[in-house]
């Protein structure tokens, strides 16, 4: 370590640990380091950061307190209080996937795993405290986001040989440059470059990223899938790889991405967001439910800790609960209504009373007390939509439709669409499942759960033709229940061989059923009667 340049940094350090905490003091005195600040959580080291400019700071990653050094990154990245000129280091004792992953995600300037020796932590921060230094005054452009001056910096900076050991960090920093600048055809000459000297995952990766944007899909998914053959670029692959899915309305297909990126890192909390709405869309209710819980899991107690997660996670455990058996309800209902508590001693005086007078009339509902749930939806005007959230305003839809109120339910997302409209940057997904909720609630009068009872009755008592048509609308809704898939399965082929007639879309339907069946774990009794409708369907040479 360069004396000058240990003596005039200025460190805060973030330690809870007594014993790391010495070992980090003696080291740093070692290598001259002097003006050194010390806190013990994340709240204490932003308040510092406020009141004092530091060079560095040194950051434990498991912090007891809070959400620990995550928690501090992330808010510090989400307020922009950290300049590109600060640098930030993670120490942890956890070197597990998941905690490499996530602060991978995050992107410090460095990760040292402890226990380090001093020669180990003097030349890691000899290597972050010198190329912070050299690239000062591109990192200065980039705080201002002048992408085209940083752009001229880094390229004036790539001409010097006497920063040669700086050039891969220079070049990872011109191809983010080029993209930001939307330049995307150079951009992917400058990679294809990289490449041909040296295979940079992140080179690749910026390939893949430009072959987007210039919209050359089959070329970019087929960088991507050998990304995500490599440890190190696996994770950004499956996010890139969503990302093309939903560009061709394959959502099924983001779906499993996402949530192949979801147990990679869990710790990131707009990829369980992206992951519950794809759930929506794709009509999964489980795996909606799921993420909806992951995302209360690694939200808590962060900068995403706000009372609509806890309401989104009970929403997803009733939406979960209208499609499933009746031996399940009652388990997924308790499940559900403990975020409800949790929201309590969270956000005690948080003002809810609208958001929870829905969901306990859908609670009702459920119970089949279709007059108190509907008691509890009465005081609303659709004038008053403006002063709800989008997510309020949406459970609300689907509680008014549920009750048997289609038309109230309809005026609701009409506003919901107008909202969107409005707002065009609002999140994509969300606008299709908006739309697609409005088209299912328009075009069928029941609820998932009145659907299924409906098309059982109707089946039991031998009308075909309306059995199979209340099973098509209950499978549109609920095309991962496998019970459905199996009962419209067996209308479509007991009204074949009564010869009824049939829509045009039958041999899809009968493929989509198949698809949902050969995935699910059924039981003997639903073994027995899909075998028996496999061989039907076999011998009229379906």
């Amino acid at each position: 370590m360069k004396y000058n340049l240990a003596k005039d940094t200025k460190l805060l350090i973030a330690e809870d640990q007594v014993l790391a905490k010495s070992h980090l003091h003696y080291a740093l005195e070692q290598l001259g380091f002097s003006n050194m600040d010390y806190v013990d959580r994340p709240s204490t080291a932003i308040a510092s950061l406020q009141e004092r400019e530091y060079d560095a700071i040194i950051c434990s990653y498991n912090l007891r307190s809070d959400q620990g050094g995550y928690y501090l990154l992330e808010q510090l990245q989400s307020q922009n209080a950290l300049s590109l000129t600060n640098a930030f280091i993670f120490t942890s004792a956890d070197t597990s996937a998941e905690v490499v992953h996530a602060i991978i995600e995050l992107q410090p300037d460095e990760f040292i795993a402890k226990p380090f020796s001093v020669n180990e932590l003097d030349r890691r921060l000899s290597r972050v405290l010198s190329r912070k230094a050299a690239l000062k005054n591109v990192y200065r452009f980039m705080d201002k986001a002048d992408h085209e001056k940083a752009l001229y910096e880094v390229e004036q900076f790539l001409l010097q040989p006497e920063h040669a050991e700086h050039f891969p960090l220079a070049m990872k920093i011109k191809g983010d440059l080029l993209i930001l600048n939307e330049r995307f055809s150079d951009a992917l000459a400058f990679y294809d470059a990289i490449i041909n000297v040296q295979d940079f995952s992140w080179a690749k990766l910026g390939i893949a990223n430009c072959l987007l944007a210039l919209k050359e899909f089959d070329d970019a998914e087929r960088e991507i899938l050998q990304l995500a053959m490599r440890p190190d670029s696996e994770l950004a692959a499956y996010d890139l790889l969503a990302k093309l899915k939903i560009q061709f309305d394959a959502f099924d297909d983001a779906l499993e991405c996402t949530n192949l990126a979801c147990h990679i890192s869990p710790r990131k909390v707009s990829r369980h967001q992206q992951a519950i709405n794809l759930a929506r869309i794709t009509h999964n209710y489980e795996n909606q439910f799921s993420s909806a819980k992951q995302l209360v899991r690694y939200a808590r107690d962060s900068i995403h800790d706000t009372p609509d997660i806890y309401l989104n996670a009970a929403r997803a455990g009733v939406d979960f609960a209208m499609t499933s058996a009746p031996e399940d309800m009652n388990r997924i209902v308790k499940q559900s209504t403990s975020y409800l508590q949790q929201l309590k001693q969270a956000h005690p005086n948080a003002s809810l009373k609208d958001e929870l007078y829905v969901l306990d009339a859908r609670l009702h509902y459920l119970k089949d007390d279709v007059a108190k749930a509907q008691s509890l939806l009465s005081d609303f005007h659709i004038d008053q939509a403006q002063h709800h959230s989008t997510e309020a305003l949406l459970d609300r839809a689907k509680a008014l439709h549920e009750v048997g109120l289609k038309d109230d339910s309809l005026k609701i997302f009409e506003a919901l669409s107008h909202r969107l409209k409005k707002h065009e940057g609002s999140d994509d997904l969300m606008s299709r499942y908006i739309t697609q909720e409005q088209e299912e609630k328009a075009a069928i009068s029941l609820s998932p759960k009145a659907l299924n009872n409906s098309a059982v009755a109707e089946y039991k008592r031998g009308n075909l033709e309306q059995s199979y048509s209340t099973f098509s609308q209950a499978f549109r809704v609920m095309p991962k229940n496998p019970s459905i898939a199996l009962n419209y399965l067996q209308a479509i082929v007991r009204a074949r061989k009564s010869r009824e007639a049939l829509p045009a879309d039958t041999r899809q339907a009968i493929k989509s059923c198949r698809e949902t069946l050969e995935s699910a774990q059924l039981s003997k009794e639903q073994l027995s009667r899909y075998e028996t409708v496999k061989s039907i369907l076999t011998n009229n040479g379906k």
